[in-house]
């Protein structure tokens, strides 16, 4: 990374160094001292790391950042509050709502939370329960320079804490809007579900301007004994945004964690999502989704670690592109050497639409135990002829069969949504995204 960029990182974190949430919690700026220390050794990657080899970041370390908004009257006005109600997936449910970076209570609404349960946003966890909250900051180190930039920087975020055998009813919905153009926000969230406790939380990302900027976003969940995590994340950043994010879980004795990533907007996304099975009986999927188009750039890199015995893991990611797009999906699955009778598959599939959309995709599966079943594979390729030469036969219009097919494809992983209002959404986008999309709404 040049020197001139960190300068420029050097200035900003100086600029935000007394700026805290939580000014008075000693461990909080040790922990952001030592996290841009790390930064400042790692640096941003480059496609000389392997990790990053199909994804230039360089952008993001050129531009000039601000890491506080510059309006922050702006955050609950009127068009930002018709956004919000617009985006909202059950107005009966539980929202919280963090524009620009802070948290906005009156375009959020908590209904009867269960006895014990947190939810909140990161401010209100850091004054109300910091000791709760310490392990998920001094924890790392740091897998790349963006997750120590987040620690650094960190703006704002939500908290979920599930005492033992407590389940929130109600999906969560935290919406992240972005509306100003030059911002850098940094969210940082934590899940801390107890045995036997169980939530559904639904991550929304959403940038209804053409402004550039760039969210850079860390969310740690810790599942207990058997414990039920579902974790949903819908990326609909603005056209010229960027979006990083890491997702990071660690699961104990029969416990149960999901995650959901759809992938829509940004013009460059980069998504890790990683879950270690650090007790028997484990179960996790994984699936995703990303559809694109233009010169967006869409990036998936998981990992799942099996440490112990009798894990369960399943992993689907689809992606559709268009135009001059291009995908990148590395899927590790490491099975340990004590992680006999593992059962784990992995499959990635990718429907090409254009002759410049590009994927590179790398399925690794590494296994260390010799009681084990477990496969994984990947496709790449254009709609399947002898399907649309059956569609068509049947007197549908080639555009109509293409369209058809591509919708299907797709579908298949919103089919695994669970929230009735999330799929009806993800299917309106992929309608949106799909030519005669209107067409196959009316025959739907």
């Amino acid at each position: 990374m040049k020197h001139e960029s960190l300068d420029r990182f050097h200035e900003a974190f100086k600029q935000l160094a007394n700026t805290s949430p939580v000014d008075e919690l000693a461990w909080l700026r040790a922990a952001r001292r030592s996290a841009f220390d790390q930064f400042d050794a790692l640096g941003l990657p480059t496609t000389r790391h392997e990790d990053w080899k199909y994804t230039d970041v360089s952008a993001i370390g050129k531009r000039s950042w601000h890491f506080a908004p510059q309006h922050t009257g702006r955050t609950d006005d009127s068009d930002v509050r018709r956004i919000v109600d617009e985006l909202a997936l059950d107005p009966a449910g539980h929202r919280l709502v963090i524009v620009d970076g802070h948290h906005v209570p009156g375009l959020s609404k908590l209904n009867g939370l269960p006895h014990g349960v947190f939810v909140g946003s990161l401010t209100q966890a850091l004054r109300e329960m910091p000791e709760r909250l310490e392990a998920a900051f001094v924890s790392p180190p740091y897998a790349d320079g963006f997750t120590a930039l987040n620690t650094a920087f960190l703006s704002e975020g939500y908290v979920v804490v599930l005492p033992p055998g407590e389940v929130m009813d109600q999906p969560l919905h935290v919406v992240f809007l972005t509306n100003e153009g030059g911002l850098a926000v940094q969210p940082f969230n934590v899940v801390l579900a107890g045995a036997r406790s169980g939530c559904v939380i639904v991550e929304h990302f959403v940038g209804p301007s053409e402004e550039v900027y760039w969210t850079n976003s860390v969310t740690r969940i810790v599942a207990d004994e058997h414990s039920n995590v579902q974790h949903y994340r819908l990326q609909q950043e603005g056209s010229k945004a960027f979006h990083i994010a890491s997702v990071v879980a660690t699961q104990q004795h029969a416990s149960v964690f999901a995650s959901h990533a759809f992938a829509f907007g940004g013009a460059l996304s980069r998504t890790g999502i990683g879950t270690s099975l650090n007790a028997a009986n484990a179960q996790a999927t994984l699936n995703g989704l990303y559809f694109v188009g233009g010169r967006q750039h869409v990036d998936h890199h998981t990992r799942v670690d099996h440490a112990e015995p009798h894990g369960t893991s399943r992993e689907y990611y689809r992606g559709v592109l268009d135009g001059a797009a291009r995908g990148v999906f590395n899927g590790r699955v490491i099975v340990h050497r004590d992680a006999q009778q593992t059962d784990t598959h992995q499959a990635n599939h990718n429907l090409l639409l254009s002759r410049d959309a590009e994927i590179d995709t790398k399925p690794q599966l590494e296994i260390y135990a010799d009681d084990v079943k477990c496969t994984h594979g990947a496709t790449v390729g254009q709609l399947d002829e002898n399907q649309l030469f059956y569609l068509r036969a049947r007197g549908i219009e080639e555009r109509m069969a293409r369209a058809l097919l591509t919708y299907a494809f797709a579908r298949d992983v919103v089919e695994r949504v669970r929230i009735d209002s999330l799929r009806g959404r993800l299917e309106s986008l992929l309608l949106a995204r799909t030519p005669e999309g209107e067409r196959i709404r009316e025959l739907l």
